[in-house]
C-alpha cells in the first residue's frame, strides 16, 4: 500500500520530542556536590532527585520514575558500579552516568562494562556535566522513539491489516499466519500491483525476526552491473569508483529478512551466486576473498511465470526450487471483487486524513462501475485512482461522472465476434479461421493475465503446458502482453518502496 501520514507515527514523534523534562537521580555522599548538580540540572529543565548513599538511591529508583542516574563511584555502603548494575536490572531504560575522582582508564573501562553511558571525573566542570546529561537525555529519547516506532510499524503490519473478506484473500491470510514464524524461504507470486511487498512485510513483522532489519531489494530496478555489489557489497578498489569498502544488502539484513523483489529479472550468472547464498548462507564481497556468513530469511517475489522461464532456460531450475519452498499466490483484484468496497473505504479514510479532505464516498452507480472494472493494475491502480479523485474532489460524494473515462469503457461482445465472420461468395477456410480465432482468444487471455502464462491457462481452462505449446506453435510471446499501467501521478511524498509490488 502507499505511503501516508500515519497518525500513530506522528503521535510517537510528538510524544517523545515533547519529553523535555526527564527525571535525574544524583547519588553522592557530598551534600555540596548534590546541591550544585541539582542546581545546574534544574537549570537544564530536568527534575532532580538526590541520594546520599547507594541504599537510598536503589529505593528511589523503585519508588519514583527515574530516567538518568548520575552516581559517584565511591560511596559509604554500595559502590557506584554495583548501583549501576542493580539500577539497570530494575529498569533497563535508565541511563547511568558515573562520577569518579579516580580518573584512570581502568576505572572508565570498568564503568562502561558495567553499563555506564558515560563518565565524568572529579573535580568536574559544570558545563561538562551538563553536556554529558544532554547527550544522555537525547540518547534516552532516541531509544524510546526507536522502540515506539518499531511498535507502531508492527501494529501497521498486523495480519488483520490485510484488507479483504473474499475467499482468495482469506486463504492468503491463513497461509501467512501459518508460515510467518517459519524461517523457510517464501516465494510470493502475483500480478503487478497486487500487494506482494505488503505480504512480505507482514511475514517479517509477524515473525521472530520482527525486531531485526527488513531489507528490500528491487532486482529489476538496479542495473545488472551494479546488482551484485548491491547484494553482496564490495571491497575498496574492486572496480572503478569503489573508493571504499561497502556492505551489501545481505550483510545489512543479517539476523533479519531480505526481500528480493522482481527476482525474475536477475541475470543467470548472478542467479548462480544467489543459489550459493541460499544453500550455504555465505558469500564474498565483490573484489574480496573473505567469506562472510549471514543469518537471513529470504522472501522473493515475482510477477512472472518462473516455471515457463525455467523451461525457456531464462531462470535456473535449481534456484527456482530453492526459492519456491513456500509459494504464496496473491490473487488479482478482478478475482476478489467483494473486497473492492472495503479497499475503497480503506483508501478514502487514509487519503482524507493525509490530504485533509472530506470525500464521503461513492454513489451506488459509481460503485457498480468500479466493481465491474477489470483492474489490470490491481490494488495499485485502485489506490492511485482513489488518491486522484480525493485530491480533485476535496469534499462530497463521488459520482460516475468523476471516474476516469477508461474505467467505464467496454468493447461490445458483438464487435468481438463479428470481426471473425468473413463469409463471402467463395465461403471461408474453416481451419484457418478457427486457428485465428483461437490465437485471438489466447492473446486476449494473456492480456487479461498481464502476460502471466499460468493465469492465462486458468482463464482458458487449459493445462499450462498445453498453453505453452500453443504459444510456441503460434509464435506468441507472453511477455509482449504485459501492460504498461497508465498510473496517475502520486504525491511527491510517496515512496516507491511503500507501493504494492
Amino acid at each position: 500500500m502507499g505511503h501516508y501520514s500515519n497518525p500513530a507515527t506522528n503521535f510517537v514523534f510528538q510524544m517523545v520530542r515533547g519529553m523535555s523534562q526527564l527525571q535525574v537521580l544524583v547519588v553522592d555522599d557530598d551534600p555540596a556536590v548534590r546541591d550544585v548538580l541539582q542546581e545546574i540540572l534544574q537549570q537544564e529543565g530536568h527534575g532532580v532527585l538526590t541520594a546520599e548513599d547507594g541504599t537510598t538511591a536503589i529505593q528511589a529508583v523503585k519508588d519514583s520514575v527515574v530516567h538518568i542516574v548520575i552516581t559517584d563511584l565511591q560511596l559509604p555502603d554500595i559502590d557506584g558500579l554495583e548501583i549501576i548494575d542493580r539500577v539497570v536490572k530494575h529498569d533497563a531504560k535508565i541511563i547511568p552516568v558515573m562520577m569518579t575522582g579516580f580518573g584512570t582508564i581502568e576505572t572508565a573501562v570498568q564503568a562502561m562494562k558495567s553499563g555506564a553511558f558515560d563518565f565524568v571525573t572529579k573535580p568536574f566542570d559544570l558545563e561538562t556535566v551538563a553536556a554529558v546529561v544532554r547527550k544522555a537525555a537525547e540518547f534516552y529519547r532516541l531509544r524510546q522513539e526507536n522502540h515506539l516506532l518499531r511498535r507502531a510499524v508492527r501494529d501497521q503490519y498486523r495480519l488483520e491489516q490485510l484488507v479483504g473478506v473474499s475467499e482468495p484473500m482469506q486463504h492468503v491470510l491463513e497461509f501467512v499466519q501459518k508460515v510467518a514464524d517459519s524461517d523457510s524461504t517464501v516465494m510470493i507470486q502475483g500480478e503487478s500491483g497486487t500487494g506482494k511487498e505488503l505480504v512480505a512485510r507482514m511475514l517479517h513483522f509477524n515473525s521472530l525476526r520482527r525486531d531485526r532489519p527488513l531489507v528490500p531489494v528491487n532486482c529489476g530496478a538496479i542495473p545488472e552491473n551494479l546488482l551484485e555489489s548491491e547484494l553482496f557489497g564490495h571491497e575498496k578498489g574492486a572496480f572503478t569508483g569503489a573508493t571504499h569498502s561497502r556492505m551489501g544488502r545481505f550483510e545489512l539484513a543479517n539476523g533479519g529478512t531480505i526481500f528480493l523483489d522482481e527476482i525474475g529479472e536477475m541475470s543467470l550468472p548472478l542467479q548462480v551466486k544467489l543459489l550459493r547464498v541460499l544453500q550455504e548462507r555465505e558469500f564474498e564481497r565483490v573484489g574480496g576473498n573473505r567469506t562472510i556468513h549471514v543469518d537471513v530469511r529470504i522472501i522473493a517475489a515475482t510477477n512472472q511465470d518462473l516455471e515457463t522461464m525455467v523451461e525457456e532456460r531464462r531462470f535456473r531450475k535449481d534456484l527456482f526450487y530453492r526459492l519456491n519452498v513456500i509459494p504464496i499466490m496473491i490473487p488479482p483484484l478482478r478475482e476478489r471483487q467483494t473486497d473492492i468496497p472495503l479497499l475503497i473505504e480503506h483508501f478514502l479514510t487514509r487519503f482524507n486524513q493525509s490530504k485533509h479532505t472530506e470525500v464521503v464516498g461513492f454513489t451506488s452507480e459509481a460503485l457498480q462501475i468500479l466493481a465491474d472494472y477489470d483492474w489490470p493494475g490491481n490494488i495499485r491502480e485502485l489506490e492511485n485512482m482513489i488518491e486522484r479523485l480525493v485530491v480533485l474532489k476535496k469534499h462530497g460524494m463521488l459520482s460516475a461522472e468523476d471516474l476516469p473515462p477508461k474505467i467505464g469503457r467496454r468493447q461490445p461482445v458483438s464487435e468481438f465476434k463479428e470481426q471473425f465472420i468473413r463469409f463471402n461468395d467463395d465461403g471461408i477456410n474453416l481451419s484457418r479461421e478457427v486457428e485465428q480465432y483461437e490465437k485471438h482468444l489466447i492473446m486476449e487471455a494473456l492480456r487479461k493475465a498481464n502476460g502471466v502464462t499460468a493465469r492465462a491457462a486458468q482463464l482458458l481452462h487449459l493445462n499450462r503446458t498445453t498453453l505453452v505449446e500453443k504459444l510456441k506453435r503460434k509464435g506468441v510471446d507472453p511477455r509482449s502482453h504485459v501492460e504498461t499501467l497508465p498510473l496517475w501521478p502520486r504525491a511527491s511524498s510517496q515512496k516507491i518502496d511503500d507501493l504494492p509490488t
